[in-house]
């Protein structure tokens, strides 16, 4: 598929995308040039609907990874919280539908729950409940996919992901009999993957190298997109 990943210049773009590319023709819509030049790479910004709608011309699916700020205080980053997980999450689906895009992935957080410590996510229908602004820009967003799927009849998957991570520094960094949310870049990718393969409306999912589960059940991922963490620290 000829897949365009909105924002994939940025942490989760960069980590993902060595895998990505080995699946798919690629173009990157970001404000700056992704870190491998190898790829199609499409300058703009996502509050402009026009150069949005230039991106995506001629692509089959979209992976929406712009964050916005991660400012947790209400000022300066307001406005790029919003305009990165809501309008131009709207702007970028509108534009999809309009090219008769029906497949889509939105990088979500688990960060749309106000505490992810001493606590267990049973399944993905407990309420989000995040009052800051990156969170609860994140969880806004996924109400703009349930109504990109209401409206236009797209398929989206939304992934709660948990500290995409580099392989090495997973690797350093995770002890055996310890649990941890944060989750391998191949991990990540084999997600968004396989999410963007399902025809099922509005989905959302957990998705956390928490390989025991024993902070979050990720049950979901396993039944709807045949996945699961894969990575193992090193005993």
């Amino acid at each position: 598929m000829n897949v365009v990943l909105i924002g994939g210049s940025g942490i989760v773009g960069s980590l993902v995308t060595p895998y990505f590319k080995e699946k798919h023709l690629l173009k990157i819509f970001d404000l700056r040039p992704p870190q491998d030049t190898s790829l199609n790479y499409f300058h703009g910004s996502i509050t402009d609907h026009e150069a949005v709608l230039k991106a995506i011309k001629g692509m089959d699916a979209l992976v929406y990874m712009a964050m916005g700020s991660l400012d947790w205080n209400e000022w300066p980053g307001t406005n790029s919280g919003f305009d990165a997980n809501v309008k131009g999450l709207h702007f970028a689906l509108k534009a999809a539908a309009a090219e008769g895009i029906t497949q889509a992935v939105y990088c979500s957080s688990m960060s749309v729950y106000a505490n992810l410590h001493n606590r267990y996510f049973f399944d993905e229908e407990i309420s989000p409940d995040e009052t800051n602004l990156y969170g609860f820009t994140k969880w806004l967003g996924e109400e703009v996919c349930k109504n990109a799927c209401r409206r236009w009849g797209m398929n989206i998957s939304a992934l709660r992901l948990c500290l995409p991570t580099a392989r090495e520094k997973w690797l350093s960094e995770t002890k055996a009999g310890t649990p941890t949310i944060a989750t391998v870049d191949e991990d990540v990718a084999k997600a968004m993957l396989s999410a963007l393969e399902l025809k099922a409306g509005f989905q959302s999912f957990m998705i956390s190298g928490d390989y025991e589960q024993k902070i979050m059940n990720m049950a979901k991922a396993k039944r709807l997109l045949g996945w699961e963490p894969k990575a193992r620290p090193i005993q």
